[in-house]
């Protein structure tokens, strides 16, 4: 598992569609879209022993964003992720969608078929 198909699981819970890059279906009224942000590296014993994800969700809704924003930011927490930022970016007068970002990261063990393929291209 990876960040953006764990923070799809945490929205899914939350009755909040989201998908990775764009949305591919008719939007509603409330949505979030996943883009992978960073991935980086942390090492010891001259080795990779962590992964850190990261990825923006934005959010878009017609209703009240504080509320849905605070929703997804209490979830994220509960779940163990690291909120680095958080934007509001726009009222979108043409869509009349409220536009909302969250930037989160996560740690991730580090799998051995990833360190052993990274040694093989190396």
């Amino acid at each position: 598992m990876g960040i953006l198909s764990d923070v799809k699981t945490i929205l899914d819970g939350l009755n909040i569609p989201c998908e990775t890059g764009t949305m591919s279906d008719l939007a509603e009224d409330t949505y979030c879209v996943l883009v992978p942000i960073a991935e980086s590296s942390l090492w010891g014993d001259d080795t990779i022993d962590t992964n850190v994800e990261e990825c923006m969700i934005s959010l878009y809704t017609k209703g009240n964003y504080i509320t849905v924003k605070t929703n997804i930011i209490k979830a994220l927490l509960e779940g163990g992720y690291t909120i680095t930022d958080r934007r509001y970016i726009e009222y979108e007068s043409t869509t009349h969608y409220y536009h909302y970002e969250i930037f989160v990261e996560h740690p991730y063990a580090f799998a051995e078929e990833e360190q052993n393929n990274e040694s093989e291209e190396n």
